[in-house]
This record gives structure tokens, C-alpha cells and sequence, in this order.
């Protein structure tokens, strides 16, 4: 399921109206407030790349100078609590999260009155600040709360149910408790689910004492390495069963639970692939395993395409297709669906599919590879070594369209290995 949810950047009005021309560069003071910890999503944003940007632009022009008190956590305010806290004045600056203010926001809701028009993150972020300057209502709306519309900061393309009892289908949603925030909730609704308003720092508390059985929530592995897997309720878990202080828990759980980064899944899902493996490294999360696969790639799927593919859909192997037209993704299960889907409503559109093809290859004929990633991911590594082991996963030989096969497996490997040690010498 694909939704779309939008946080905007406010700032005291107050604070505004005092921003005057000067001639002598003038040092502004600010707070930022959120009740939620510096590694939520939208505050590390916040604090990662809003802030030293801001920082950016003022230097160049060198007539003000921020100083920044981020008071975060709770310090403040509590979660869910920026907007009433920018309008008393406690803060000045803040993320309103549009989908606790439905009541006081709603001006602003097209991002969940309207979810399934897009998934494209880029483009709500820039519909909304379009809506904002064409809108003055918009501005009004904030004005009316002591606040300034600054911009739009943060757009979640994509939400997930996660739920303690096994779900198999839809119809097991029915009747079951799930947490979420504010509007999120009316996506519950027609799912059979009962919506429960919690904040996000209360979901774990909640699904452990039955209050809930699940929560909405956006898929993140950073996110849920940070607040899940490495999260203090785990290293106590860990010492608990295992007899290890809690320190040495906190160091066993970071040694031993990290990822595989399988390049070919990360390209099919259309992943950027530099910055994903940035926000891993960031983060302090191991990559245990760098995956180098190439997957199969139609930049632009024309009828003579749809049918040169069938044999690369005709084998055991799965054929997952990810589609991307006018900035919308479908997922397939396999080709089959893609061309069903494609046979109904033709048109232009891009297809990845999760069927992996020799990394030594980026032209197929007809067809191109998602191999520039691999080279991506390379040139990620060689700059900034993110893994002990380096595997290559093509294993599609026997089942490839007999054109591709230029010569026996030996021949085959032996290309991939000295291609990849090409890419990092």
C-alpha cells in the first residue's frame, strides 16, 4: 500500500517580523523543538540536512548567522506537540505534523484526501509548496496559530501494517486494533481494522501489553534497526536471555544484527542507491554482505518489448516487475501481471524486473540491466568501504534466452569476477 503523508517546517511569527535588514552580518537566535528524539526520521532530516543548508545559503550572502538550540525529546515539548508549542511561543521554529492537526490543518490534507494519486515523494513536496503560494489561505491557516509557513520538509511515500498476530490476507485485518496517527487512520477503515490514535513512541508499549495488535508505519530499515533492533527494550531483552550486561547486549545486538545489500532488489525498487547505503553507514548499521546482481531493465516498454520478454517469464525463477509511469510505481508479482497489466491500458512506462542478468552485460539487445547501480555501489565502496564480503549473485545461466549464452559457466563467472575487480581497482 502506497500513501503519501507531508511535515512542514513552521517558525513563530514573532521571530519572523523581527528579521530587518541590517548592515553588520546579525546573529539570530533560534530554538527548534519537537517532542520526538534526533533520530526520527523527519527530525534527523531536519537536523542533517535543513539546518546545514540553511546554514549554506546565509554564508553566501553573510549578513546573518543562526545560532541553533535544538531542543528535542521532550525537552519542550512532548510528541505530537509543535504546532501548540510554536503558538505559545515556547519554540521557533518546528516540524507540524499534518496528520495529528486534521482538525486545525485540514487545509492541508490533499496529501491523505487524495492517496493513491501519486508516490512520488518529489512531486507532493512540490505540489504543496506550489498550493501554498497559489493558496493564501494556506499561509493564513498557520498565520491564524502565531506561525509562518516556511516549507514543506519531509513526504513518506509508502506506509505498511505491522501487526503481532500473522496476517495473511486482507480479510485477517478485520477487527484488529492497530495504532497510527490522526488522518492515517481513515486508511484503516476500509480494511476492516479498527484505528487506535497513538503516538509513534508509545506503539511498542502498546502492542506488548495488548492494547493495540498493531501499528501503521512507514518501512525504514534505518528506522527500525534504530528504534527496534537496537533500541534499549532489546539490548534488555538480549541481557535478560543471555546472562550479558546490558552494555555488552547493546554491543552484541550492533555486531551481529546488520544486513545484506542486495544491489539488484535495491535498483528494481528504483532506490537511490548512493544514499541508501550513506544512511546505513550513518547510522552505524553493518553491511554484512554486498550483493552484486544485475536485474533486467525496459527503459521504455513497447509492444515488440512485451513480447520479446516472454521467455525471460517462462522459468522457475521470480519475475517481481516494478513499473514506473508518470511518476507512479506499481508493483507486479511477475511479468505475467505486468503484461496483463500492460495489454489492458498500453502506454509508456519503465519496467525493472527482479531476474538477474550477467553484471558483466549492460546492453541485452532489446533490453537494458540496471548495472549502472552496481557501479554506483562500487564506487560507493572503494570511497568508503561499507562490507568484508563482496558476493556475486547471478544465477539465471541455464534459463537465460539462448542469444545471451556466449559461452560455458567457467566463462561466465570468470567475466564477472575480473569485471567487478575492473570497477575497484
Amino acid at each position: 500500500m502506497s500513501w503519501t503523508r507531508s511535515l512542514f517546517v513552521a517558525a513563530g511569527a514573532a521571530l519572523i517580523a523581527a528579521a530587518v535588514p541590517v548592515h553588520a552580518q546579525t546573529t539570530i537566535n533560534l530554538t527548534a523543538i519537537d517532542g520526538y528524539p534526533p533520530k526520527s526520521l523527519w527530525v534527523k532530516e531536519f537536523i542533517e540536512f535543513y539546518i546545514p543548508e540553511v546554514d549554506k545559503r546565509l554564508a553566501r550572502e553573510n549578513k546573518y548567522k543562526i545560532r541553533w538550540n535544538q531542543a528535542r525529546g521532550g525537552q519542550i515539548v512532548k510528541p505530537n506537540g509543535v504546532l501548540e508549542g510554536l503558538q505559545k511561543g515556547l519554540g521557533d521554529i518546528g516540524i507540524v505534523t499534518t496528520a495529528i492537526y486534521g482538525d486545525k490543518m485540514n487545509i492541508l490534507s490533499v496529501a491523505y484526501a487524495t492517496p493513491f494519486v501519486t508516490t512520488d515523494p518529489k512531486l507532493v513536496s512540490h505540489t504543496i509548496d506550489a498550493m501554498v503560494e497559489k493558496f493564501p489561505a494556506i499561509r493564513k491557516t498557520f498565520a491564524s496559530y502565531n506561525q509562518v509557513y516556511l516549507t514543506n520538509a519531509v513526504v513518506l511515500d509508502s506506509y505498511q501494517v505491522f501487526t503481532k498476530p500473522a496476517v495473511k490476507g486482507l480479510g485477517d485485518l478485520k477487527g484488529l486494533k492497530i495504532a497510527g496517527a490522526g488522518l492515517n487512520l481513515r486508511y484503516l477503515g476500509p480494511l476492516g481494522a479498527v484505528g487506535v490514535s497513538a503516538p509513534l513512541v508509545n506503539y511498542y508499549n502498546q502492542i506488548r501489553t495488548g492494547v493495540v495488535e498493531g501499528c501503521l508505519l512507514w518501512p525504514e530499515t534505518v528506522d527500525y534497526f534504530t528504534r527496534h533492533l537496537y533500541a534499549e527494550k532489546s539490548a534488555e531483552a538480549l541481557a535478560k536471555d543471555t546472562g550479558l550486561p546490558v552494555a555488552g547486549a547493546h554491543a552484541a545486538l550492533r555486531r551481529h544484527l546488520g544486513v545484506v545489500y542486495d544491489i539488484c532488489h535495491q535498483a528494481v525498487e528504483f532506490e537511490d542507491i548512493s544514499a541508501s547505503l550513506a544512511s546505513l553507514v550513518s547510522a552505524g548499521i553493518p553491511i554484512f554482505k554486498l550483493q552484486e546482481a544485475a536485474a533486467l531493465r525496459v527503459p521504455v516498454v513497447t509492444q515488440a518489448l512485451v513480447d520479446a520478454l516472454t521467455p525471460f517469464a517462462d522459468t522457475v525463477y521470480l519475475t517481481q516487475t516494478l513499473e514506473k509511469r508518470d511518476g507512479r510505481m506499481t508493483r507486479y508479482l511477475n511479468l505475467e501481471d505486468a503484461f496483463a497489466a500492460w495489454k489492458t491500458d498500453p502506454g509508456a512506462r519503465e519496467w525493472r524486473t527482479h531476474f538477474h542478468v550477467p553484471v558483466f552485460l549492460d546492453d541485452l539487445g532489446m533490453f537494458k540491466t540496471t548495472r549502472f547501480a552496481i557501479e554506483e555501489a562500487l564506487r560507493f565502496h572503494k570511497a568508503t568501504p561499507v562490507s568484508r564480503h563482496l558476493e556475486i549473485e547471478t544465477y539465471t545461466w541455464d534459463v537465460l534466452p539462448q542469444h545471451l549464452k556466449t559461452g560455458d559457466i567457467t566463462d561466465y563467472v570468470v567475466r564477472e569476477l575480473e569485471w567487478v575487480r575492473g570497477q575497484l581497482a
